[in-house]
């Protein structure tokens, strides 16, 4: 599997996440950048979500159908179409851990196609729509304990 390098200006892989980008600040997607995304790439995949979640993993975003040529997701905004989080909104919902550390992983995919999927589609339903055409992917992932 080809690698895609997911990084953000706001913080380090491994590092926390500031507050802004969290339910305690502004509840806004950081800022990413990516590279190393295939030529024959049709759309791009972002998930985050965090495997610490003491019921199980809480997915914060999923966004399908990311067109090909970004390379840069900015601050507050929306890059594709939004599926359904955990919060059941069709939005970014920011680190909002109950207790202690928690990862959140800024999953990105390189499909060779384009998702043809309802609006209140799953983090679920992406990931078994995605199978057999992706193409790369990488991680970032971000921490975050509340104040």
């Amino acid at each position: 599997m080809r690698m895609i390098l997911v990084e953000s200006p706001a913080f380090e892989n491994n590092e926390r996440i500031p507050m802004k980008f969290t339910c305690d600040g502004d509840d806004v997607n950081p800022p990413l950048t990516i590279d190393g995304i295939p030529e024959e790439t049709k759309t791009l995949v972002l998930i985050v979500d965090d495997p610490d979640a003491p019921m199980g993993t809480f997915d914060h975003w999923v966004v399908w159908n990311i067109p090909a040529a970004t390379r840069r997701i900015e601050e507050n905004t929306v890059p594709g179409i939004e599926g359904m989080s955990s919060y059941r909104k069709h939005a970014y919902g920011g680190p909002c851990p109950p207790y202690g550390t928690h990862r959140y992983f800024f999953k990105v995919y390189a499909l060779d196609t384009q998702l043809d999927l309802k609006l209140n589609s799953t983090k679920r339903d992406v990931e078994k729509a995605m199978k057999g055409h992706i193409l790369a992917e990488g991680e970032l992932v971000g921490l975050y304990s509340r104040p």
